[in-house]
């Protein structure tokens, strides 16, 4: 005796102190998921972490809180955080029955193993977990202590806490739970992963059973209420939460959050971040890039190795052809689809960030720079011949020709522009100046653009980010406004942390950008991008790199604006005769295709457009630019 109570007093001395290192604030502090949220405040992804909503515990089944009790700990009220009754009864089941049948840790002990690192399973964690249990329970009320243990034990799935399994299991929350409902949860508490209903229905539903059983056995309900909660049907939800995906998108929306929100708020969790992604859109461009590409690589003849035959190894770039689509909305500027790659576990590299040469794309703002200056109009004759030496005002001797080796003779600017055509475009960037062009195409967010005539062609690197940003000032009447992809964040409690600031830049007048506009609908009506598989108005330019190593196609209508990129990560030619109309403009229509049931496109304002323009509006393609066209693509043309 005298030994037993020598060795208990050495336990107290030991553990007692031992036990008040804890601080047990810590009980009530419990990692929340962060939840992402799409542009119509649905969930679409979540972060890594623990899948929990913390609930107050008056907010919470009565139904759930006496089956958590029947299940776990009938003398919670009874005792002080270690309760003698039931070790006693736990060591003469598992004797009689010769093996560990049954355990005897409280709720408040488990709540203490739950919350602290405590060591392995072993005699020295069971000592600390007790002496940790009997100083929670000195400090903090039963209620208090319900509620974290509720808010912090898991259910299996990767739900953590009572309301984040009810809406889980079963589409409501923890108040509404029935009976048989609460019973299931108070069941998964000893294996969750066994008897998730998700994948152990019926594992869940004998488990219900014992549950209920042990209810009545206790006087919390009566055995008819229990039969009768068994014979009612458990129905499990089929709409499951999102898992924490990976994606260009959510690797965008974690470098955002990193720049705008501290450690400590990201590390708490919790958080609702509102997103302007739009789900279907960013399905659909991931599916058309992919599989316009892989039509692209079944050709006769495809030289470069083919998606299907690539077998990942690691590397951020891959040898295989390429692609990345942007889609943004025109009034706000918010990222409705970003796509940076055909498949991103094989390769995680945002080619929407890739600075690549823009070739013929950046021929509007050559113009636009003109129109701006007054130096020439849509309707100017420009001559489409050769280049005289001497000729340019910005170089002695640069004599590009164009891409199909033709002449035309004289056109109007706008013709120029339409049929993509380098001699009329560098006379017009010549007329407006260098460094006009230069301060259009830095104000619309190009970046330093060089100081040689050569960018009348687009002979420098920018990225399809920057190059889509830039024409939302065509449909927006001269203002460009800053990308973004998160709208705001909201923390746990709902307080508002951060909110994307709206960034507008003014650029051009609005009669430039409606002259733009006209000729750039008339790209696809007749010029390089008639091609295109889409019957709304639209306006939209391709844009081809030299030995066809760049393949693009920029768009947009009165609501969006969608650019399109394709080439190899080492930059080589694609295809012979690979313009940006045969590889980009496919991925393009059928995104725009897809989303013009939600984003309306309606007829271009053209108001500002002077009269000697002569503004077409929005008539339809006339078949013979059409037919035209294609034969121009087969047998020569621009770009």
């Amino acid at each position: 005796m005298f030994l037993m109570l020598l060795a208990g007093a050495a336990v107290c001395a030991i553990y007692a102190p031992w036990a008040g290192l804890y601080d047990l604030h810590q009980l009530n502090v419990m990692p929340q998921r962060t939840w992402i949220y799409d542009y119509q405040g649905k969930p679409f992804s979540r972060r890594a972490g623990e899948d929990r909503v913390i609930t107050p515990i008056d907010k919470v089944s009565k139904h759930f809180i006496n089956a958590l009790l029947a299940r776990e700990d009938s003398r919670f009220y009874k005792h002080h955080g270690v309760d003698p009754v039931g070790i006693a009864r736990a060591i003469f089941r598992n004797v009689i029955h010769l093996h560990a049948r049954e355990g005897a840790s409280t709720i408040t002990q488990q709540l203490a193993r739950n919350s602290f690192d405590l060591g392995g399973r072993n005699l020295h964690r069971k000592l600390l977990e007790a002496f940790l249990a009997l100083r929670i329970e000195r400090n903090c009320a039963k209620g208090q202590i319900l509620e974290s243990y509720v808010n912090r034990i898991y259910f299996g799935s990767g739900l953590f806490g009572v309301d984040t399994a009810s809406r889980a299991y079963f589409g409501k929350p923890s108040a509404r739970l029935t009976l048989g409902e609460a019973a299931v949860l108070a069941g998964l508490i000893r294996s969750p992963n066994r008897f998730s209903p998700f994948k152990n229905l019926e594992g869940s539903l004998k488990q219900r059973d014992t549950v209920l059983d042990r209810m009545a056995s206790l006087g919390m309900i009566s055995q008819a209420q229990a039969d009768q909660a068994k014979a009612q049907p458990v129905t499990v939800s089929n709409s499951r939460p999102p898992g924490a995906g990976d994606g260009y998108a959510i690797d965008l929306i974690e470098d955002d959050l990193s720049l705008n929100l501290d450690s400590d708020q990201l590390a708490e969790g919790g958080l609702r971040v509102y997103t302007t992604l739009d789900p279907a859109l960013q399905k659909t461009a991931e599916a058309a890039l992919d599989a316009e590409l892989t039509k692209v690589e079944e050709r006769p003849g495809y030289a470069h190795p083919r998606r299907a035959d690539f077998h990942p190894d690691g590397p951020a770039k891959t040898p295989y052809l390429q692609g990345a689509v942007l889609v943004l909305d025109n009034q706000t500027g918010g990222i409705r689809a970003i796509v940076g790659g055909r498949n991103y576990a094989e390769s995680n590299y945002n080619r929407v960030y890739a600075k690549r040469q823009v070739g013929s794309t950046f021929k509007p703002f050559v113009y636009a720079a003109a129109y701006a200056t007054g130096a020439v109009t849509p309707a100017t004759p420009i001559s489409d011949g050769p280049i005289a030496p001497r000729e340019l005002h910005s170089s002695s001797n640069w004599s590009p020709g164009n891409s199909d080796g033709t002449f035309r003779g004289v056109m109007s600017a706008e013709e120029g522009l339409i049929l993509s055509r380098n001699t009329m475009s560098v006379r017009v960037g010549d007329r407006a100046g260098l460094d006009a062009v230069r301060k259009v195409a830095e104000d619309a967010g190009l970046g330093s653009v060089p100081s040689f005539p050569s960018i009348f062609l687009g002979s420098f690197e920018s990225r399809l980010r920057d190059m889509v940003s830039a024409y939302t000032v065509f449909p927006n009447g001269g203002v460009r406004r800053q990308p973004y992809l998160i709208e705001h964040v909201e923390d746990a409690k709902g307080n508002v942390i951060y909110r994307a600031p709206s960034l507008e830049y003014p650029v051009l007048p609005p009669s430039v950008c409606s002259m733009v506009t006209s000729g750039l609908q008339k790209v696809m009506q007749r010029g390089t991008g008639a091609s295109a598989d889409f019957h709304q108005p639209a306006a939209g330019k391709t844009g081809t790199t030299n030995d066809y190593k760049d393949a693009w196609f920029i768009g947009y209508t009165r609501s969006l604006t969608c650019g399109v990129w394709v080439g190899l990560d080492d930059p080589a030619t694609i295809v012979a005769r690979g313009y940006g109309a045969a590889l980009s403009l496919p991925v393009w229509c059928d995104v725009m295709n897809a989303a013009s049931n939600r984003y309306a496109a309606q007829p271009f304002d053209v108001s500002e457009i002077p009269s000697e323009a002569n503004p077409s509006g929005t008539r339809k393609k006339p078949f013979p630019g059409r037919l035209l066209n294609s034969f121009r693509h087969l047998f020569g043309g621009g770009d």
